[in-house]
């Protein structure tokens, strides 16, 4: 069993303000860090623990044995409406876990060989080889742009193309290293890191995901409730700052003068600015290093 250490636990769990009675959610259950950090604040409370990994369910079921006010959910969290109404508070911890990069049967890593998967939940059938070997060119730059950033997208899809099947992920990241010039290749970090997260993040609808949370959030939410997610990279955290931004603003008529009782306020309000972790947890744990904690509180609303 390979180690997952969570991302800033204390702060995740400081800006969540666990209430002893509530009811909470963790969305992204993983290796069950975060979700075992709220349980220690719970006394008649309960925590509702989601994840697309079955094999994270059945390893977390028996870290957390000792509690009894715990429910997991073999689902995505972006289906959380189905299953709780009107919780205190919601945690996300976006992005993999250690033991989905380390095992390489998994197909996450591009440092180690294994079969090109890429899929949280095994029982879906889009994997990581049908991105690769069955997607158009375009439709796969297209992927590689998008989720990627990866401004070689177009050569990488080209000589991708040209070299399938592809059926390992070292023989990927062998093809994607033809597709880039020297002065990339030279440059710190490893070549293929952009375009494993978009084809990651293709196989796993993580982005669309995320959306449909961030839409339905307020119908699963309290009044006085919480939503805190952990991001890792730029375009979960632009989908979260964007959302969290409408959500604690008003747009009020400026053509009128309005008194007093008639300025409206926002039914949320920011916790934080997005918070990063620190040198020493970078230390600790590398893969903290691009992480961002923002959370929302809900003050308004109707309340059921």
């Amino acid at each position: 069993m390979t180690k997952h250490i969570s991302v800033m636990p204390d702060k995740a769990i400081e800006l969540l303000d666990v209430k002893e009675d509530g009811i909470y959610v963790d969305g992204t259950l993983g290796r069950g860090g975060h979700s075992r950090l709220i349980l220690e604040k719970l006394k008649k409370g309960k925590l509702y623990c989601f994840d697309l990994d079955e094999e994270a369910i059945e390893e977390s079921k028996e870290l957390l044995k000792e509690y009894d006010n715990v429910v997991f959910i073999h689902d995505n969290y972006m289906n959380m409406k189905n299953y709780v109404d009107q919780v205190d508070g919601i945690l996300l911890d976006l992005g993999v876990s250690s033991p989905q990069f380390d095992e390489a049967e998994r197909g996450f890593s591009y440092r180690y060989d294994g079969p090109l998967d890429m899929r949280m939940n095994k029982e879906d059938e889009l994997s990581a080889y049908d991105v690769v070997n069955r997607y158009s060119e375009e439709r796969l730059a297209d992927v590689l742009w998008e989720y990627g950033e990866e401004k070689f997208a177009r050569k990488i899809a080209k000589k991708i193309v040209e070299n399938r099947p592809i059926e390992s992920t070292l023989k990927l990241v062998e093809v994607i290293k033809s597709a880039l010039p020297n002065k990339v290749l030279s440059k710190k970090g490893h070549p293929a890191k952009q375009s494993f997260q978009a084809i990651r993040i293709e196989v796993n609808h993580e982005l669309n995901s995320l959306k449909t949370f961030l839409e339905e959030m307020d119908g699963i939410l309290k009044v006085n409730g919480r939503v805190v997610i952990i991001t890792f990279h730029s375009l979960e955290d632009k989908l979260v700052k964007r959302h969290f931004k409408k959500l604690t603003s008003v747009e009020d008529d400026k053509r009128i003068a309005l008194r007093p009782e008639q300025v409206k306020e926002a039914d949320y309000v920011l916790l934080n600015h997005g918070d990063k972790p620190d040198e020493a947890e970078i230390a600790k744990n590398t893969r903290a290093k691009s992480a961002i904690i923002r959370g929302v509180k809900k003050v308004h609303g109707k309340v059921s």
